[in-house]
């Protein structure tokens, strides 16, 4: 268990109990389809501002409602760095 935590982190087993043993924060490395998602997330909040700002002067409430699907996914970007 210990050596499938290690390799999912991308350290070896001792570094990953090095720093276990010291209290340090061990986070998981993202695999290739993950950072294929979160770069998919990223142009996709970055479409929906655009149009927000397009929709700024013409429709406020739908530009509202891009600018709050947006944030969402601005939101999920987040969690994706944790």
């Amino acid at each position: 268990m210990l050596k499938l935590k290690a390799k999912k982190a991308g350290l070896s087993l001792s570094e990953y109990c090095r720093s276990a043993a010291f209290g340090n924060d061990i986070t998981e490395r993202l695999t290739s389809e993950q950072l294929e998602h979160y770069a998919m997330l990223v142009k996709y909040k970055n479409n929906f501002t655009r149009i927000g700002n397009m929709f700024k002067k013409r429709n406020p409430k739908l530009e509202k409602e891009v600018r709050q699907l947006a944030n969402e996914i601005r939101r999920h970007l987040y969690n994706f760095k944790k």
